[in-house]
């Protein structure tokens, strides 16, 4: 709403934008934050990331021209590049024992899925009532709200580790263990199949509801509904599934699911279904991202050291995101150029060679301990 007060009918290329600064962010800030406040206390790196996203939040509202969008954006996101992986890499010291992790991360999952249900409703609700500027004060309030949660929550002394080598080295240091270590590896092949399905339900299921199908952005909203209830239920189950069952099998699971997923999108598309159907899939696709998702803090948590665990924590958060910017295009540019079965058909393609690479990567006598944490030369 604010991009088109701004810019009219060129709010889409200011949303654009705005979107591809903050995948920069998240995929080269995140590195170097991490590796440029190592030595800080967890606590104070968390709170001073709330209130600098609390601050911009507040400026956004008096914002007047495009670039001053971009210039907060970049700043608003690269603050979120830092407080999400710092904050992620802590939940294994509070919760060492791995069945509690493991509810953890399910309570996570569940949590980010009602989330995205829940506030675009919200948000909808309030525009009755206020205007759209307003709504950054609920933003801000958010921002303020966690901040304080983390100052009054007694946190677990992590342990302090002297990490060597060069800015540079420390900056990289995750993406290297991730190269070195065969689930990783094999999580990198599913972070890319799970991008594929997010990207496409995502960017195209405005235009599956109200272009193909005639309906509505109530319908919209059920799809969307559809691939979060989907999610959540996996998330709700994956605790007492995963003790009886490895990752792998989970994870790998959900890869095949996707790829089927997406290849029955793309069937739906190139001979005409019914609404329901796309529905369905879009309950399939939201569990297959879930059983990717939910269990992927384990295989972070094994290969991690006291020492590695924030650059570990960090690279996923920023390879996870580069794989969008391969994936969010495809969706949206091959769809809108070539059609949307033909996009449908490229994420297939995509998830399923991810698929392959996953089953490659990680055999069932892959599973790997942590990686020596210096790994200098």
């Amino acid at each position: 709403m604010l991009a088109f007060d701004l810019a009219g009918g060129q709010a889409g290329a200011v949303l654009g934008t705005a979107l591809t600064i903050k995948m920069l962010a998240y995929v080269f800030v995140a590195p170097l934050m991490a590796a440029l406040v190592e030595r800080l206390p967890k606590k104070a790196v968390l709170v001073g990331a709330d209130l600098i996203r609390a601050w911009i939040a507040l400026m956004l509202p008096m914002v007047d021209q495009a670039w001053q969008i971009y210039v907060l954006v970049f700043v608003l996101q690269s603050a979120s590049a830092t407080f999400t992986p710092a904050f992620q890499s802590l939940i294994p010291v509070i919760l060492p024992e791995e069945r509690r992790y493991t509810r953890a991360l399910s309570l996570s999952r569940l949590a980010y899925d009602l989330e995205s249900l829940v506030s675009p409703a919200m948000a909808a609700a309030l525009l009755a009532v206020v205007s759209f500027h307003e709504l950054f004060l609920g933003t801000v309030a958010g921002f303020l709200l966690s901040a304080a949660l983390v100052v009054t929550t007694g946190l677990p002394a992590a342990p302090r580790v002297r990490q060597e080598g060069s800015l540079w080295h420390r900056t990289t240091l995750g993406s290297r263990i991730f190269a070195k270590n065969p689930e990783l590896r094999a999580l990198m092949a599913l972070n890319l199949a799970l991008a594929a399905a997010t990207a496409l339900v995502l960017v195209n299921t405005v235009v599956y509801a109200r272009d193909m199908f005639g309906g509505s952005n109530a319908d919209v909203a059920v799809a969307l509904a559809c691939f979060g209830a989907g999610s959540m239920l996996v998330a709700l189950t994956a605790p007492r599934v995963l003790d009886r069952v490895p990752d792998r099998v989970l994870m790998r699971a959900g890869a095949v699911l996707l790829s089927a997923g997406l290849a029955g999108a793309f069937a739906l598309l190139a001979v005409p279904g019914t609404w329901p159907v796309l529905l369905g899939l879009w309950v399939v696709l939201g569990a297959g991202t879930s059983m990717i998702n939910t269990p992927s803090a384990r295989l972070l948590r094994r290969a991690a050291t006291d020492s590695t665990r924030p650059y570990i924590f960090t690279a996923q958060f920023s390879l996870s995101h580069a794989c969008f910017m391969i994936t969010y295009p495809v969706a949206g540019w091959v769809g809108a150029a070539a059609g949307q079965p033909v996009a449908a058909a490229v994420l297939a393609i995509v998830a399923t060679i991810s698929t392959v690479a996953a089953f490659r990567f990680w055999p069932a006598a892959a599973r790997s301990g942590p990686v020596p944490e210096t790994m200098k030369g």
